[in-house]
């Protein structure tokens, strides 16, 4: 039994500028041993915006998976019943903290957990639909301009998430603030376009859709040097799919 969990910074279809799947999509698809694999979006996070999930889609329905949404606004039980028997959940942005909140009281954090025990699984998303799956995080979440650092998330990745860590200028200084004064723990600030591979929790790769997109590990060292904070950037590869 195991359980994939890819985190990304930004990217995908959601921002694809000619909204089709990506490279870190097709990964995704790819990861799970199914010929046609039932990919469920759920779009908690933008509060199940329609235009979202039309343009979820649009993107997944030439790849030749099947599709289904998780929606917790109508008919949340019998929702979460069929987002079960999924292959690959793939969680949108948003907000993070309304994301952990709905889950949790429609049941959605205890059926993943109960899938990771039980069975195979794939876990995606991007900003929100990322930060979720580790321990803290920076988001908006509170307001657009009230960016902060949360604690809340699932922790079944050790440690914090900085989504969009290089596409608003905020995020990086936050992150690696919070990191040096203990606000959050040790983790990885993952720029829009790359993403983090986790194999049962534990970190396996780090990869791109295209060329440029890092990842860098931000971890607190209390030397002259280093202001508490060290950030190292990763070895990050593209992939071609």
């Amino acid at each position: 039994m195991t359980t994939h969990i890819v985190a990304m910074g930004g990217g995908g279809f959601s921002m694809s500028s000619d909204k089709t799947v990506t490279n870190l999509d097709r990964y995704v698809i790819n990861l799970c041993d199914e010929p046609h694999p039932m990919v469920c979006f759920v779009p908690t996070a933008s509060a199940d915006d329609p235009a979202y999930v039309r343009r979820f889609f649009d993107a997944f329905a030439p790849t030749g998976v099947r599709t289904s949404v998780l929606t917790l606004w109508e008919n949340a039980a019998d929702s979460v019943k069929q987002a079960e028997e999924a292959d690959i959940l793939y969680v949108g942005g948003g907000s993070t903290v309304n994301l952990l909140a709905l889950w949790q009281a429609h049941g959605v954090t205890d059926m993943i957990k109960r899938r990771i025990k039980n069975g195979n699984l794939v876990l995606a998303g991007l900003s929100a639909g990322a930060s979720a799956w580790f321990e803290g995080c920076t988001t908006d979440s509170f307001g657009a301009d009230a960016l902060r650092t949360w604690r809340g998330g699932m922790g079944l990745i050790n440690g914090s998430f900085c989504p969009h860590y290089d596409g608003e200028a905020e995020r990086a200084p936050l992150f690696a603030n919070s990191i040096a004064t203990g606000a959050l723990p040790d983790g990885y600030g993952v720029e829009d376009g790359a993403a983090i591979h986790a194999i049962d929790g534990e970190i396996h790769r780090f990869i791109a859709e295209r060329p440029g997109p890092k990842v860098h590990r931000v971890y607190g060292m209390f030397t002259p040097t280093t202001s508490g904070v060290v950030t190292e950037e990763q070895r990050t590869r593209q992939v071609r799919l």
